[in-house]
């Protein structure tokens, strides 16, 4: 048996021989083969305690000299593999017994994935092998704390292939939410073809693989960890342990939670999410919804209100599933032009937009497929086809739609050519890969039921494409489409709302599970049920923001998509160098592919940026876990924001010590910084300023809260479908500027450590003050220049006061520095800010500023001594604004006498030093073209003057 375990995973792992050849060499190497078993034993007797490794050293001692006298190189290579595989191998529930005596009639092994040779990647965290003679089943996970759903697949011969691409989506998928991605498939080996009892025997296999997996996972009673029993353990505590639903297991998850509390699993009912007391995906219509977030915004972004305007679509799926029926729904202005399932092939020419809609919610209500459909509401020449049917017999009304010049079709081509079509809208809702990339063969997309339907991303002649479903389109699919000027992301982005609902019914299971386990606690199973089904829609709420902010991202990180290519090849560079990401298998350009963007003006397509922004998200997670911030104070609100307010309001305590509180801080802070602030912000201030990501993610809350972001971020969102999506995008774009140089004037010039309360208080009211007051104390010429910004973007349709807050963000940047010259300084606040602008007027400072800006950069060298020029020009007004406040502060009476500015004064008793800049100035406006050294020529001046 724990040979046969091998053998079948190594043929899960796409290993070269067959497995008859390999069982052959265990056949003909008896001595090695029983020296196998005697490694594993090693490894996993309980009994043999401190002696464990030691034995098990010897055995593999014992197996390298028995391998020396092997002639065949291929019996060597698979014996070699096979030690490798049992010295990897963690756990086991080989010495398990069921309560009979009897041995279980299961195996199940834990394998460390990065100890397997050979092994493909991207290779995960771990994974369990689950073998019996009537079921095969792998679970991968990405890292320690992970969530995924369990699949009963009909992939045979290589469904470990098919769970590790999912596991891959789910990775990135699962960015937003709090545990990494881990995914889990098993396969019947001997179906039976009456449906009842296949559907038993799906059900059997299935507890068989929890089984497998829950023998060997540690439980927790309390903070302690709980052993299995007759387990050793060569890895160190592990007890978190969650599935969920997926294809083939929808309605299995009250099953898995009846054997987790079987196995009095510390996680209960919480361990499968989506069961009887839980949220329950269609009937939320939350995948779909999600998903919608991103075709709305694709739409706005082509001046389109899906809500309010019609549009064509095509899509995959029938309307009694989850994610097509629900997503078929969410507007009543779809023309649903054609549909096709595994059963029929749907095809309206030209649909009546009310009656359609009404009909499909009829079908989703009762759950049927499109032969349901009333062909009486179809319009003129539209048909219902069976796939089943040889041919096809075309109407004159489809023909012209779909762009046939034939009368009859297969259903494979008449399918085809639905993909084809001319559309608003292709929506992905049913399973398969039906889009590929032109560079793709079929053999590289894994889908081989599909291989007479794809077609290639070049044929597409939809605008937006939804991926409601799990690849849908390949990566390469995607990026190709992109690039034709499609409206796409992927569907870790799209489909994410799924996870994260899966996500917060677990984490408020584990919360209430905290509460009910108190003594004179007020809640029963009953009262807890009741509670989550009255958060649904709260729950709801919050997964849809992220799905929106997410989308929102990707926008605008795309609009700066261009200017940032090179920082993002350097962060690429760094995931390739410090965590192994291969470019080939995330789809992500290579250099010299990246070099030819450069060079025709092109950045990363939205696919490629949203693996970008994941893996940010992800790596600022980790960042932060691996130090003290999520245990601050000042982070509890993250915590408590991430719960609806009833269970705020109620379980404060219970909250603050939830055992994934860390967790959550680390991954809401991640999601928010990297939504706002784009992939390469974090690693872009690291290098600058060689802050932590802990300083950086302190600085970032600072800023937030001091300039009242949150506000202004609402007030732009209430905007959708009101002001076009691109004038949206660049007031968040200013935004996202101010908050770039307001951070990194916390890390760099605040000369002291962050306290994030405090500094929040002191500079929320400064700049407060100063917002308020703007009018009073800018120059005419920066009054001019915000009026012609804020000209422009009431023109665009901004409202005036919000046009005018964005119209101020570069003004705004300096706050920071007049509020510290006048706490330092004892001076007041707005004649602080006063002296500041004039100053800034007086020495052309803006101009300066500008003109570095306008400075072209081949790289990122002269991308970052650019950036530094523009921080040093800020240091020289903020040190000229000090030394005039310090010389002038015994000459109030003189400057009230004359009616003169400080500034004015000043500048009076300084003509010689100041009439030799304004010299300067004047040369460097006639030169007309201002290079690097001319103005650092002006910055050493004027940092002479201010005696820096």
């Amino acid at each position: 048996t724990v040979l046969r375990t091998y053998v079948r995973y190594l043929k899960q792992i796409r290993y070269p021989f067959s497995r008859a050849y390999i069982e052959q060499a265990l056949n003909n190497n008896p001595k090695i083969s029983r020296l196998l078993v005697d490694l594993f034993k090693g490894f996993h007797n309980p009994k043999n305690g401190k002696d464990s490794e030691s034995m098990a050293a010897g055995c593999a001692v014992a197996i390298d000299h028995e391998l020396e006298k092997v002639d065949s190189l291929d019996e060597d290579r698979i014996l070699r593999i096979l030690t490798a595989l049992i010295e990897a191998t963690l756990r086991t529930n080989y010495y398990q017994r069921q309560e009979d005596g009897s041995a279980k009639p299961y195996l199940s092994i834990k394998l460390d994935s990065k100890m397997v040779p050979e092994l493909p990647e991207p290779k995960p965290y771990r994974e369990i092998f689950v073998y019996s003679p009537k079921v095969e089943a792998i679970h991968l996970r990405g890292d320690k704390i992970a969530r995924g759903g369990l699949r009963w697949s009909d992939r045979h011969e290589d469904f470990r292939t098919e769970v590790l691409g999912l596991m891959k989506a789910q990775m990135v998928k699962n960015s937003v939410i709090i545990p990494m991605g881990s995914k889990g498939g098993f396969v019947v080996k001997n179906p039976s073809k009456d449906r009842d009892t296949f559907r038993k025997q799906g059900i059997e296999c299935y507890k068989i693989f929890i089984r497998g997996m829950l023998d060997i996972t540690d439980n927790l009673k309390g903070a302690d960890i709980i052993p299995p029993q007759n387990v050793v353990r060569r890895d160190g505590d592990d007890p978190y342990l969650v599935v969920a639903a997926d294809k083939g297991t929808a309605t299995f998850s009250d099953i898995a939670n009846a054997l987790s509390q079987e196995y009095g699993f510390w996680l209960d009912d919480a361990f499968a999410s989506g069961g009887s007391a839980g949220y329950d995906h269609k009937k939320m219509g939350i995948t779909a919804r999600g998903a919608w977030e991103s075709v709305k915004l694709h739409f706005r972004q082509l001046n389109h209100n899906t809500q309010t305007q019609e549009f064509d679509a095509i899509g995959i799926g029938d309307m009694g599933g989850d994610v097509f029926g629900n997503g078929m729904l969410l507007s009543e202005k779809i023309r649903l032009i054609a549909a096709f399932n595994h059963l029929h092939i749907f095809i309206d020419p030209d649909p009546d937009t009310a009656k359609s809609f009404k009909e499909r919610q009829r079908l989703f209500d009762e759950v049927k497929g499109w032969d349901a459909y009333n062909e009486k509401l179809l319009s003129e020449g539209g048909r219902i086809y069976s796939r089943s049917d040889k041919i096809l017999e075309l109407t004159p009304e489809i023909k012209k739609r779909l762009d046939l010049d034939k009368d009859k079709a297969t259903p494979n081509e008449l399918i085809r050519a639905i993909l084809k079509a001319r559309t608003d809208l292709l929506w992905f809702g049913g399973i398969g890969t039906y889009i590929k990339s032109s560079k793709e063969n079929h053999a590289d997309v894994g889908d081989k039921s599909n291989d007479a339907l794809r077609i290639d991303a070049n044929e597409l002649h939809a605008k937006v494409i939804g991926e409601g479903a799990n690849l849908a389109v390949t990566q390469l699919g995607r990026i190709e489409f992109a690039e034709r000027g499609g409206k796409i992301n992927t569907d870790f982005i799209d489909n994410s709302g799924g996870v994260d609902s899966s996500d917060h019914e677990v984490n408020i299971k584990i919360l209430l599970s905290d509460v009910m386990g108190q003594k004179n606690n007020d809640m029963d199973l009953k009262a807890r049920n009741k509670l989550l089904e009255k958060m649904t829609e709260e729950i709801a709420e919050h997964v849809l923001r992220n799905n929106y902010q997410q989308a929102q991202a990707l926008s605008l990180a795309e609009i700066q998509a261009k200017e940032n290519l090179q920082i993002q090849d350097e962060f690429i560079k760094d995931l390739e160098r410090e965590k192994g990401l291969k470019r080939s298998i995330e789809g992500l350009p290579d250099e010299e592919t990246i070099e030819l963007r450069l060079r025709t003006g092109k950045g990363l397509t939205r696919p490629e940026l949203a693996v970008l922004i994941s893996y940010a998200k992800i790596n600022f997670t980790q960042n932060l876990l691996s130090c003290d911030i999520p245990d601050s104070n000042d982070m509890q609100d993250w915590l408590m924001d991430y719960f609806p307010d009833i269970l705020q309001k109620k379980y404060p305590k219970e909250i603050k010590r939830h055992k994934l509180a860390r967790e959550i801080v680390a991954t809401m802070m991640a999601n928010s910084l990297v939504n706002r602030m784009g992939p390469t912000f974090l690693k872009a201030k690291m290098n600058k300023t060689g802050s932590s990501p802990a300083e950086i993610a302190k600085a970032y809350i600072i800023v937030r809260d001091a300039y009242d972001l949150r506000k202004l971020w609402d007030s732009i969102e209430r905007l959708d479908n009101t002001v076009p999506a691109e004038v949206q995008l660049k007031a968040m774009k200013e935004i996202a500027g101010l908050s770039e140089h307001a951070i990194n004037w916390f890390l760099t010039r605040l000369g002291r450590d962050l306290n994030i309360g405090k500094d929040i208080k002191a500079f929320g009211t400064g700049v407060s003050e100063l917002s308020n007051n703007m009018d009073k104390l800018i120059t005419p010429g920066l009054k001019d220049s915000i009026a012609q910004r804020q000209e422009i973007y009431e023109r665009d349709g901004l409202p005036k006061d919000l046009a005018h807050q964005i119209a101020l963000m570069p003004v705004l940047s300096s706050a920071c520095d007049i509020i510290r010259i006048a706490t330092e300084q004892k001076t007041d606040l707005l004649d602080t800010a006063k002296t500041y602008f004039e100053v800034g007027e007086h020495f052309h400072m803006d101009w300066l500023r500008q003109q570095a800006k306008f400075l072209p950069a081949d790289d990122h060298w002269q991308a970052e001594a650019t950036s530094g020029l523009v921080d040093q020009l800020y240091g020289c007004q903020a040190f000229l604004t000090v030394r005039i406040l310090r010389d002038c502060q015994n000459k109030t009476n003189d400057k009230a006498d004359k009616g003169e500015s400080t500034a004015d004064t000043w500048m009076k008793t300084h003509h010689e030093p100041v009439k030799r800049l304004e010299k300067l100035f004047t040369e460097l406006r006639r030169a007309g073209t201002i290079d690097l050294p001319m103005l650092i020529i002006a910055e050493q001046r004027l940092r002479n003057l201010a005696g820096m």
